[in-house]
């Protein structure tokens, strides 16, 4: 009687037959990847790494970079107690043991160590516990082998004998490339450090040797030894490998001054490889168009860059992203002449999914936004560039959150003052706030666009954007949508009563605000006098009495004066309520600012009501009676 097959009898069958098992575990990839292509993104849903609950979702620039940062450094604050008392943590239930959930062994003198441990940490990218292993090999006279001494020497050279932010820190690695792209590139190379010492132990010394201590240099600028090392692998007839070549062509603009001499050297290194025999590849195309693209205005970089994309093109070797965006800086610059290339390079990369090929593919993208905004103002292209971000898994070369805030910056900006509103705000409600929150600028530009189109029922809702958005402390935002909202005065009692609402909220942010915070919204005329205005037209009179109230009796802490238009509508309010009272307070405070049409408003209140004697010589005391005299006889004249 045969045994029914177990699983057991499946896991052994996997053993011996790994091909049939990676067949299927491959097939059934691609149909998961099939399927999720077929599900668009949910633009409704916020990022999955926040907690699912709109009260707890950030929503504002600042609170996401805290929330994501937070996030992280709890888990690197875990990290640090596992670290410190390892001994609570070692036991093993997981089998196979998960080594991440582990404490990290702790290198010293006593420490037991071989080269597979040397070997071990090299392959952790543990940098500095590789230091401290060979420097213990070294002390205790072991042998280490050539072949290990060498991928020591390729990842001191790498990552210049520092530790590398260890790759399950994403959130931090996300908001931090960005701030180190704009650091100003400087020598960082450590000299005469262990890379240096490694290096000359590999005896004899090797070609890889040679490239990797290279390519160290040339990658943390040290320029100038670099190119003596060039120098000395010539002479002593040792090769260089693609990749050194790569290293160095890029780098040419820091070993040459003029145009002409750092061409000359692209071509020297250039002419190099091909009598070594080496094929280039993308980073050497990408090497020579960077140095091409810090060549300033001259027209002969724009040749040169030409030239060096239609040979590389006849040595099938495929451009990148990076090489796009090089072009992109050659032709594009801030002072010179306006060119379209970008429309050629989209006509020939629409459509396509790109995958990381150089670390500045991620620029490609941005830069492009950047020029469809600033350098060719085309809405139509920006969109262009906008579907070939969204194109496969191209949003995964957006680079950073830095980058990725520029984008849609420059894209927002762009389609505010370029589509119809209604297109426009189609796209906002769709984007804002999951994927993008503007930024203050951009607000601005919106509330702009609100006004100069009359669409009067938006402004309620871009001012419960600023609250969100963290927005109601700057004072050209709050400025913008006040004057917005007077200037269009809608016809609807409920609009008008929103406005009045939007004009309240603004003034119990004035008056409950922290003296202490560092940023404050500054109380002015101009803000006051049409927080009025809007509480004058829904009919609430006591708001619209107590901010003048302010203005009135807070005059030294407020800046600048209302305008005319707030106190005069504040008047006739008064005349038509038949309330004497605070119609002349309004004109004490009209002549205390130095109104010059306070005559004029004085004359509009003595003939609007019935004034009594003691009534009249009060508003004369106030105006004058030679203002009212000049009145009257104006008057007079005029019948």
């Amino acid at each position: 009687m045969e045994e029914e097959e177990g699983p057991w009898m499946r896991d052994f069958e996997k053993l011996f037959n790994p091909d049939e098992e990676k067949d299927e575990s491959e097939t059934k990839e691609q149909e998961e990847m099939a399927l999720a292509s077929t599900v668009g993104r949910d633009y409704t849903a916020s990022h999955y790494k926040y907690h699912d609950d709109p009260y707890l979702i950030p929503s504002s620039n600042i609170s996401k970079r805290t929330f994501a940062l937070s996030k992280e450094s709890g888990r690197k604050a875990a990290q640090w107690i596992r670290q410190e008392h390892s001994k609570l943590f070692q036991h093993r239930h997981a089998d196979p043991p998960i080594e991440a959930f582990y404490p990290r062994p702790v290198y010293d003198e006593n420490s037991e160590v071989t080269e597979d441990t040397l070997k071990k940490v090299i392959g952790e990218v543990a940098v500095s516990d590789a230091i401290t292993v060979y420097q213990l090999l070294e002390k205790k006279g072991e042998v280490v082998s050539e072949s290990t001494k060498q991928s020591f020497l390729e990842l001191l050279c790498y990552y210049n004998g520092d530790d590398a932010l260890p790759e399950d820190l994403i959130e931090e690695r996300w908001f931090r490339q960005g701030t180190r792209a704009r650091e100003r590139q400087r020598k960082t190379w450590k000299d005469n450090g262990v890379a240096e010492t490694v290096f000359r132990s590999i005896e004899p010394s090797t070609s890889a040797a040679y490239c990797a201590l290279l390519q160290g240099m040339t990658r943390h600028y040290q320029v100038d030894r670099a190119w003596q090392l060039f120098e000395e692998m010539n002479h002593k007839g040792i090769p260089l490998t693609t990749e050194a070549y790569n290293s160095l062509i890029r780098v040419t603009s820091y070993l040459r001054e003029g145009v002409e001499q750092r061409w000359r050297l692209v071509e020297e290194l250039l002419g190099a490889m091909a009598k070594q025999g080496l094929q280039p590849n993308v980073g050497t195309l990408n090497s020579a168009l960077e140095t091409v693209s810090t060549m300033g205005l001259q027209r002969q970089a724009k040749t040169y860059a030409l030239r060096i994309l239609a040979e590389f093109r006849k040595l099938g070797v495929e451009p990148s992203l990076a090489s796009y965006y090089f072009l992109l800086n050659t032709f594009c610059k801030e002072r010179g002449p306006t060119s379209s290339i970008l429309v050629d390079i989209m006509s020939h990369i629409n459509g396509r999914s790109f995958t990381i090929q150089d670390p500045k593919d991620t620029f490609f993208f941005v830069t492009a936004m950047d020029l469809c905004r600033n350098h060719l103002h085309d809405k139509d292209l920006a969109w262009s560039v906008d579907a070939l971000l969204h194109t496969g898994n191209n949003y995964d070369l957006i680079g950073d959150s830095y980058k990725e805030s520029i984008y849609y910056r420059n894209l927002f900006a762009l389609l505010c003052s370029t589509e119809p509103f209604e297109v426009f705000m189609e796209f906002y409600n769709k984007m804002v706030p999951n994927i993008y929150i503007p930024e203050p600028g951009i607000m601005e530009e919106v509330l702009r666009a609100v006004d100069l189109n009359g669409a009067v029922d938006q402004f309620p809702r871009i001012w419960s954007d600023m609250v969100i958005f963290d927005h109601t402390d700057r004072e050209n935002l709050v400025t913008d949508i006040l004057a917005g909202m007077v200037r269009n005065q809608p016809q609807s009692e409920d609009l008008t009563a929103k406005f009045a609402k939007v004009a309240w909220d603004i003034w119990t942010k004035l008056e409950a605000q922290d003296q202490e915070r560092y940023r404050q919204l500054r109380c002015t005329g101009p803000i006051l006098g049409d927080v009025m205005i809007l509480c004058l037209r829904a009919g609430d009179f006591p708001k619209a009495s107590m901010v003048l109230r302010k203005l009135d009796k807070e005059q030294h802490k407020v800046l600048g004066v209302p305008k005319l238009a707030a106190l005069q509508l504040f008047l006739e309010t008064c005349i038509a309520n038949k309330d004497v009272t605070n119609a002349i307070w309004c004109m004490q405070y009209c002549t205390d600012a130095g109104f010059p049409e306070a005559g004029q408003l004085a004359q509009l209140l003595k003939d609007g009501v019935e004034l009594t004697d003691s009534q009249v010589t009060e508003l004369v005391n106030i105006v004058g009676s030679e203002v009212m005299l000049e009145k009257e006889t104006a008057s007079i004249a005029a019948l």
